[in-house]
């Protein structure tokens, strides 16, 4: 069998299709003709480099052939109603049950969302409330609606169940009173003609529009501002080219700013009122969201806001009493009712404890949520859903966890597989891979360079697969790359008094000019210092001046609003000359967007195209290389490359432009050839293909260079943002940062930024970060993969454990100083790491 050592000793709990799910022939993205066999009711790892194809072969070919054969089952009718997948490029799979995959991805971006929604924990804890609450004397029993803020009959009503209010002020409305209507002091009122309009109207309705404004009297000011009233009355246009008189309406600065957010269908113009609103807790509810009758009914002395708001660690204890048998002779049929809703809450709650998700309440929206944690929560769900037969498909479900937290998350694995089910598992946690029953190894390189299958078998198997670039990283091993001398830091970032979700009053200290690795267990409150209270620090947000740090006190030790942080001061950050920030948000959310355009290589690629001989005959500039301009780009796609074709009673489908065939660009702008390659075959080439081609253009060859360090070769320069991963988004923003000129005093912040990495890529990584330190620059890194903690010059943990039991640094120090902290969680994985030995 062709680039597959394959290894059948381990033998499947069935023997149905012989145990294995056959795939022959597959050829999806970059895979090579692959065939090879995968035991079902087993725990496979697929394994390989990023871009190696493990993913189109688990998610791409596997996953994406069951749930293609399920909808042939549905009726077409029903099937338009069903999100399509696509039909892999596959010649033959047997032994396929069906499917269901876990993927990582951001949750929509809805404020109704929430973990308890999303879990469906929220329909038990309403139906707890309804039916068990302790209401208070006389009150009427409540119906479980009545105890969400999303229906109607739960929903406050001033602010409809988001617990925020927007209101407006005078102070909003009128920012300078000193200056006249006339000067424009009701600056929330339109501009140009429709505020002449309203000038002339307060004009005749009496009002002096040319004193300063806080000199009418105090019912005037508030008339003009707030009053529903909208008098009609006959405007004599004043200096105007109208002639004739016009009735005219009046609005106050409230009403038009309200009608504008609620009527307008321009973006433009509802973000300029919205401007001068202020929002905040809703004063009706309290910022719940519920009614009173509702929070008037409690549960273990917690009212039903209360009660979603406590981390879920600590509401397992809650429970536990309630959920207690009761005595059978007991004729308290509403402690009976309390015991089973209890017990049923508790059993599922204590899965997702478990999975290292303690810290998170029931009231956490899902958009704040990592794509590690909502497929951690999708995986809890899908222990409670009773399916049998049937293959998940996961995507690093260990991503985002502290290694005290991935033993929980290998046992949720077994429960899935000892409930009759096959787990296959796209991993870089080699602790997980290391307990699977099975591997696939997917290699041996990136792109071009992979797409093959170097071995499937028993993970022991592995170590004889001299090709492999896993192997090395499943062998037992400590850290050999600390042998690199620990930089000392010359001076310090102090950030004092940090208020942001279970930072209660932090101080925290940062060494500039290092690599800093902050830890600390999944809730400890790592992202919400390093990517929220640091990253918008006062002095930090924008350059930094001299005289930075008075300015974050506010020269009277008042504590500063930043953001949803509130930091006491800051001091250093006159040291630092700018910030960057790494998060892994899309570098677009758009196919318009892609590699090449980002990273800004594209420009000079059009700039050289432009500079041929035929364009210049022909009068093309740069813009006519261009898929998202009119001109060079298809006028039947738009440049999109593809349509949407409708069929009557079966789902939408798209396929390539007919125009273009998919190449985005018209026939005459493809007649343009550089060194033999039009525009869109240029756009095809992946990094490490496009780094040979264009190394005579030294402005694109300086991108690619960079693009190659950070790991990134195997991608395409046209690869569309949107089917970037979160982790490729952040290396992209990473090597842009490179390639620009060395400046120093730089603060780069990253999040997690080995997510997605295979470990080889991690020490590609770990050579980029210690190139920007070395260039003078302070980098900091919210990090759980060890290998970047101990080549690392000084960590900060945080923990000691997650959400409310969190918050607070439990160590700093050297790696070596930490590893042998008794108090940090992180600490054995570290020792571990560096080859010591704790006793």
């Amino acid at each position: 069998m062709r680039h597959i050592r394959q290894d059948t000793e381990y033998t499947p709990a069935t023997n149905r299709h012989d145990g294995f799910v056959h795939v022959r022939g597959a050829n999806e993205n970059n895979l090579q003709d692959v065939e090879v066999r995968i035991p079902r009711d087993a725990i496979v790892a697929f394994t390989g480099v990023s871009g190696s194809g493990k993913s189109s072969l688990a998610f791409g070919t596997i996953f994406a052939e069951a749930q293609r054969r399920f909808l042939e089952s549905v009726a077409p009718y029903a099937r338009r109603l069903i999100a399509q997948g696509h039909t892999p490029q596959v010649e033959f799979i047997s032994g396929l049950p069906p499917a269901v995959a876990l993927q990582q991805r951001r949750a929509t971006a809805s404020s109704r969302s929430t973990v308890g929604t999303l879990t469906t924990l929220s329909n038990s804890v309403r139906m707890l409330f309804s039916r068990a609450g302790d209401y208070p004397a006389g009150a009427e029993r409540l119906d479980s609606d009545s105890f969400s803020p999303n229906t109607a009959v739960g929903a406050c009503p001033q602010c409809h169940g988001l617990g925020i209010a927007h209101s407006v002020s005078a102070e909003t409305l009128v920012p300078d009173p000193s200056l006249s209507i006339r000067e424009g002091a009701i600056a929330a009122w339109p501009g140009a003609w429709q505020g002449k309009n309203l000038r002339d109207i307060t004009t005749h309705l009496g009002y002096d529009v040319d004193v300063p404004f806080r000199e009418l009297p105090a019912s005037a000011r508030d008339w003009i501002l707030f009053t529903q009233e909208q008098p009609v009355v006959e405007v004599v246009p004043e200096r105007d080219r109208i002639a004739k008189p016009y009735q005219g309406r009046f609005w106050s600065a409230k009403r038009y700013v309200l009608h504008t957010v609620a009527e307008s269908k321009s973006e433009t113009m509802r973000a300029k009122a919205l401007a001068f609103m202020s929002s905040g807790p809703c004063p009706d509810c309290a910022g719940t969201g519920f009614r009173p009758e509702a929070l008037a009914v409690r549960v273990a002395s917690l009212d039903i806001a209360a009660f979603n708001a406590t981390a879920l660690g600590a509401l397992a204890g809650v429970l536990r009493p309630l959920a207690e048998p009761r005595d059978p002779e007991s004729d308290d049929l509403a402690a009976d009712v309390a015991a089973s809703i209890a017990a049923d809450l508790l059993e599922r709650i204590e899965v997702l404890v478990n999975l290292g998700l303690g810290y998170l309440s029931l009231d956490r929206g899902t958009p704040t949520l990592s794509p590690g944690e909502m497929q951690r929560l999708r995986i809890a769900t899908q222990l409670r859903s009773g399916l049998f037969g049937v293959i998940y498909v996961l995507d690093e479900p260990s991503a985002g966890l502290h290694p005290a937290d991935a033993a929980p998350l290998l046992d949720v694995l077994e429960a899935l597989k000892a409930g009759g089910n096959s787990v296959f598992v796209v991993e870089h946690n080699m602790e997980v891979v290391s307990r699977a029953d099975w591997i696939v190894d997917v290699g041996p390189g990136a792109g071009a360079g992979g797409g093959k299958v170097l071995y499937s078998g028993p993970v022991a198997g592995l170590a004889q697969i001299e090709e492999s670039l896993t192997r090395e990283f499943l062998q037992p091993r400590a850290q050999a790359a600390v042998a690199r001398t620990r930089r000392e830091p010359a001076h310090w970032l102090e950030i004092e008094g940090v208020h942001l979700h279970n930072l209660v009053g932090l101080d925290a200290r940062f060494p500039l000019g290092v690599l800093s690795a902050v830890t600390g267990v999944s809730g400890s409150g790592k992202s919400s210092l390093v990517s929220q209270a640091l990253a918008d620090a006062p002095g930090l947000a924008q350059d930094a001046v001299a005289g930075s740090d008075a300015a974050a006190s506010n020269g009277q030790g008042q504590q500063i609003e930043t953001g949803r942080a509130r930091i006491g001061a800051v001091h250093g950050s006159e040291r630092i000359d700018r910030v960057v920030t790494m998060d892994q948000k899309p570098i677009g959310r758009t196919p318009r967007s892609n590699l090449a355009t980002y990273t800004g290589l594209f420009d000079a690629v059009r700039k050289t195209f432009a500079e041929t001989e035929l364009a210049k005959a022909r009068g093309y500039g740069a813009g006519r290389f261009s898929f998202n301009v009119a001109g060079g780009r298809c006028d039947k796609c738009l440049g999109e490359g593809y349509l949407e074709v409708e069929l009557l009673f079966l789902p939408g489908s798209y396929g390539p432009c007919p125009e273009c065939h998919g190449s985005r660009y018209n026939q005459e702008t493809l007649e343009v050839t550089y060194r033999g390659l039009n525009i869109a075959e240029i756009l095809a080439l992946g990094v490490d293909e496009a780094y040979e081609f264009l190394s005579s253009i030294p402005a694109a060859a300086r991108s690619l260079a960079t693009l190659r360090e950070v790991g990134l070769g195997y991608l395409r320069l046209g690869q569309p943002a949107t089917e970037l991963s979160g982790g490729e988004a952040q290396r992209i923003k990473l090597a842009t940062e490179l390639q620009r000129a060395r400046r120093g005093h730089t603060l780069y912040l990253l999040d997690e930024p080995t997510t997605g990495l295979h470990p080889a890529d991690v020490r590609l990584l770990l050579e980029q970060l210690h190139r920007l330190v070395e260039a003078g620059n302070t980098v900091i890194v919210v990090e759980h993969h060890m290998d970047v903690v101990a080549a690392a010059d000084w960590i900060i943990d945080l923990g000691p454990a997650g959400g409310d039991a969190g918050g607070r640094i439990v160590a700093t120090g050297t790696p070596e100083q930490l590893a042998v902290h008794p108090e940090s969680r992180t600490a054995p994985y570290l020792a571990a790491r560096l080859g010591l030995h704790t006793g």
